[in-house]
């Protein structure tokens, strides 16, 4: 029997557990040197040495994101539907309204027209979604923004060194969010980082992520507990190290399911605008509607091929948010949740691997026809 391809796959080495060994070994594991170091070293990496600050989770640096630039009840943020439901959460949580728009259906990506339309006198910033790796259609936001005087707050969960037109990706808006999750281009075990255009703002954030002090017992205000531990930063700095080589490989497996799928009818590869430097979080393409899941399924049954469905349920029509959007009708939206297929790009696949994803996507999809 063959190997099973997973979706996606961690990849944690001996590096990393000597790492972690070390910050067991020196009895500082809570948030400490090694957090402060990652912070540095990531921003020098990533941002262009913005102020970067550390916290547990994306979602926490989203949250704590949107607070420290001042972001509360009666503001609202427009967001896309077609995203994980962190983006809309993170939102809610601060007492501020979601307000769910389309997406363009080239990159997934925020539809400018969409945005627009959507403006309204309470509407305090937009927050953008890099998906699958691929920035969003910073030029059309960016004037949108401008024209309005709105923040920009990125959503670079799934982009670590993506760029548009030169400019990475976590330098364009008022503060960006990277997530650190085990799945994405590079982990801390689990954690976020966010940085910032103004220092003050990161200083709030370091506030609020450490029970609303900056000098212990000081507290300024009523914060949370959302600090990265040194043990999760040891296992980020090492990754570090290693993210652009990972990078570079999706980037190569792309190519290798792009050559091979591009003759394959029924399927849509993904596309790239001229200005991003795209980094496959995901390999997502497009396929029928009607013949999406079971293709899914005759990939894994018949050829032990992962995939991934995301997003099967929009944001704005998830129990949890659908009473921010009542009545809402996002087309492009419904129609990607339909026929997005994430294939496997990850850095760990083998040739032989991609040859068997690109054969099985070819033959199970045939079978249909």
């Amino acid at each position: 029997m063959v190997d099973f391809i997973p979706a996606a796959k961690p990849i944690i080495g001996d590096e990393e557990r000597e790492a972690v060994d070390r910050v067991l070994r020196s009895g500082m594991i809570a948030q400490g040197p090694e957090v402060a170091a990652f912070e540095d070293e990531f921003a020098a990496h990533f941002v262009d040495g913005r102020p970067t600050v550390a916290v547990n989770s994306g979602t926490s640096g989203q949250h704590l994101g949107l607070l420290a630039a001042g972001v509360g009840p009666g503001d609202e943020v427009i967001v896309p539907s077609f995203t994980f439901a962190a983006t809309g959460n993170s939102v809610a949580l601060t007492g501020a309204t979601p307000v769910f728009v389309d997406i363009e259906p080239d990159y997934f990506t925020l539809d400018p027209q969409s945005v627009r339309a959507a403006i309204t006198p309470r509407t305090k910033g937009i927050m953008p979604v890099h998906l699958y790796g691929h920035p969003f259609l910073v030029d059309q936001i960016e004037e949108i923004a401008n024209e309005h005087g709105l923040a920009i707050f990125e959503d670079a969960a799934q982009a670590h060194g993506a760029s548009w037109n030169g400019r990475k990706v976590g330098t364009i808006g008022d503060f960006a969010m990277f997530s650190l999750y085990p799945t994405k281009n590079m982990t801390a075990g689990e954690g976020g980082m966010v940085s910032f255009a103004e220092d003050g703002v990161a200083r709030n954030l370091r506030v609020l992520r450490n029970q609303g002090m900056e000098k212990q017992y000081e507290n300024e205000v009523i914060g949370f507990n959302t600090r990265m531990t040194d043990i999760h930063a040891a296992i980020g700095r090492v990754q570090l190290t290693k993210v652009d080589a990972w990078t570079a490989q999706r980037q190569a497996n792309a190519a290798v399911l792009n050559e091979g799928l591009a003759d394959v009818s029924g399927v849509v590869t993904p596309k790239v605008a001229p200005e991003a430097v795209h980094v496959y979080h995901q390999y997502t393409v497009r396929l029928d509607a009607d013949e999406r899941d079971r293709i899914r399924q005759a990939l894994l049954d018949e050829y032990q091929v992962g995939s991934g469905v995301y997003y099967p349920i929009p944001n704005h029509r998830l129990p949890s948010l659908a009473h921010f959007a009542p009545g809402l009708d996002l087309p492009e939206t419904e129609r990607a949740a339909r026929e997005a297929l994430s294939l496997p790009v990850h850095p760990s696949l083998s040739a032989a691997d991609l040859e068997r994803i690109v054969t099985a996507v070819a033959a199970v999809t045939r079978a249909g026809a």
